[in-house]
């Protein structure tokens, strides 16, 4: 277990180095999250002969992913940054990746925001290309499940969003302290556990939008279970109780959407038959 608690001591974040430009596990990891997710949704649409031709499938991808990115943005500003009453005031602010003059990137994703950014774009697409939100909404939890490890895996390897102090023996070392490795947590519980059970039971679905409930509760659980692992945000602690963080509550309502939704999506799709 001594090279996988010092794995940061010797993991070299950036994978390759060509003419000045380095590519880093953090970024390639994205993209692998990106493209897995994409081919795992093209499969599905010819696999199982889902009612949407590949071409709709490949606009759905782009617009959805603009409402991730936008999604994810605002909702970091919204639920986790310090600064968000600045930003509400100077929005041109939210997406500049300068700062004095000098290129500084743009950091602070949602994971919830991006959720809604999705949905958003989806049910403006699916009301453009006049396709049923729901059975999109079924392909893409699915889809978006596979890609999710990637991500997780990504933030990993780039040593974000860390773990919590601990003992257990495949902790790793960050600036001299033994942590969980939360991400990897993550990674497993709200990726790949949720992507085998939500590929396991689609031929079984018994409603359009169930796959995409069963994904909000498979989702929470997974989430709210691997904040127990993870270090708050410090710019915002705990936020109840003393031990409850803003993952954990957005992961609950998450959840609770999910499970209210549940009936009357089933009602709607028995009196609509």
């Amino acid at each position: 277990m001594q090279g996988w608690q010092h794995f940061y001591d010797w993991h070299d974040p950036i994978a390759i180095s060509l003419f000045g430009f380095d590519l880093r596990w953090y970024g390639l990891m994205y993209v692998t999250a990106l493209l897995s997710g994409y081919m795992v949704g093209r499969w599905l649409v010819k696999k199982d002969k889902l009612p949407f031709t590949l071409d709709q499938y490949d606009r759905a991808f782009i617009w959805v992913e603009i409402g991730v990115v936008l999604g994810a943005r605002l909702g970091y500003i919204l639920f986790y940054d310090e600064h968000t009453l600045w930003y509400l005031t100077h929005p041109w602010e939210i997406f500049n990746p300068w700062h004095n003059g000098q290129f500084v990137g743009i950091s602070g994703l949602s994971y919830h925001g991006a959720i809604a950014g999705f949905f958003i774009a989806a049910w403006w697409f699916c009301k453009r290309e006049k396709i049923k939100l729901l059975q999109l909404m079924d392909l893409a939890v699915v889809a978006s499940a596979a890609g999710y490890f990637f991500g997780r895996i990504g933030n990993f390897l780039n040593a974000r969003l860390m773990g919590r102090e601990t003992d257990v023996p495949w902790g790793v070392y960050i600036d001299g302290v033994l942590r969980h490795p939360a991400l990897i947590y993550e990674a497993i519980l709200e990726g790949l556990v949720t992507f085998i059970v939500l590929f396991a039971v689609r031929r079984y679905k018994r409603f359009d939008g169930e796959l995409m409930l069963y994904y909000g509760m498979l989702y929470s659980t997974g989430r709210f279970i691997s904040e127990f692992y993870r270090q708050p945000d410090p710019q915002l602690g705990f936020i109840l109780f003393g031990w409850v963080t803003m993952g954990q509550i957005l992961s609950f309502a998450m959840f609770a959407l999910a499970l209210a939704l549940y009936p009357y999506l089933r009602k709607l799709s028995q009196t609509s038959k």
